[in-house]
Protein backbone atom coordinates (compact mmCIF):
# COMPACT_ATOMS: atom_id res chain seq x y z
CA UNK A 1 0.00 0.00 0.00
CA UNK A 2 1.02 3.53 -0.79
CA UNK A 3 0.17 5.96 2.09
CA UNK A 4 0.76 9.53 2.67
CA UNK A 5 3.30 11.16 4.98
CA UNK A 6 3.76 14.92 5.70
CA UNK A 7 7.41 15.60 7.24
CA UNK A 8 7.58 19.44 8.71
CA UNK A 9 11.00 20.88 9.92
CA UNK A 10 10.84 21.92 13.71
CA UNK A 11 13.33 23.55 15.38
CA UNK A 12 15.31 20.20 16.37
CA UNK A 13 15.10 17.84 13.06
CA UNK A 14 11.80 16.62 11.26
CA UNK A 15 8.48 15.22 12.60
CA UNK A 16 6.82 13.22 10.21
CA UNK A 17 3.05 11.70 10.43
CA UNK A 18 0.46 9.67 8.34
CA UNK A 19 -3.12 11.33 8.03
CA UNK A 20 -4.32 7.67 7.43
CA UNK A 21 -3.44 5.66 10.46
CA UNK A 22 -4.17 7.57 13.48
CA UNK A 23 -1.04 8.05 15.78
CA UNK A 24 1.67 6.82 13.50
CA UNK A 25 4.42 9.67 13.84
CA UNK A 26 8.41 9.66 13.85
CA UNK A 27 11.08 12.00 14.19
CA UNK A 28 14.26 12.53 12.72
CA UNK A 29 17.52 14.64 12.63
CA UNK A 30 17.41 14.93 9.02
CA UNK A 31 14.73 14.72 6.46
CA UNK A 32 16.09 10.92 5.29
CA UNK A 33 15.97 9.67 8.59
CA UNK A 34 12.24 10.96 9.36
CA UNK A 35 11.50 9.45 6.26
CA UNK A 36 13.41 6.38 7.07
CA UNK A 37 11.75 5.88 10.60
CA UNK A 38 8.01 6.43 9.15
CA UNK A 39 8.59 3.88 6.79
CA UNK A 40 9.07 1.53 9.81
CA UNK A 41 6.92 3.48 12.25
CA UNK A 42 4.43 2.16 9.22
CA UNK A 43 5.17 -1.09 9.15
CA UNK A 44 4.66 -1.34 12.86
CA UNK A 45 1.78 0.07 12.83
CA UNK A 46 0.06 -1.55 9.84
CA UNK A 47 1.63 -5.04 11.39
CA UNK A 48 0.06 -3.71 15.11
CA UNK A 49 -3.00 -3.31 13.44
CA UNK A 50 -3.19 -6.99 11.89
CA UNK A 51 -2.24 -8.34 14.91
CA UNK A 52 -5.23 -7.06 16.44
CA UNK A 53 -7.27 -8.55 14.28
CA UNK A 54 -8.19 -5.02 13.43
CA UNK A 55 -8.84 -3.66 9.86
CA UNK A 56 -6.16 -2.25 7.76
CA UNK A 57 -6.80 1.44 6.61
CA UNK A 58 -7.30 2.28 2.87
CA UNK A 59 -5.23 4.82 2.00
CA UNK A 60 -7.49 7.51 1.52
CA UNK A 61 -5.04 10.80 1.73
CA UNK A 62 -3.60 12.92 -1.04
CA UNK A 63 -2.10 16.24 -1.56
CA UNK A 64 -2.01 18.85 -4.19
CA UNK A 65 -0.61 22.25 -4.33
CA UNK A 66 -2.04 25.56 -4.74
CA UNK A 67 -0.87 28.89 -6.70
CA UNK A 68 -1.07 32.56 -4.99
CA UNK A 69 0.25 35.56 -5.40
CA UNK A 70 2.73 36.80 -2.70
Amino acid sequence: MRYLVIIEESETGYGAYCPDLDGCIATGKTLQEAEATMREAVEFHIETLKADGSDIPAPSSYVTYVEVAA
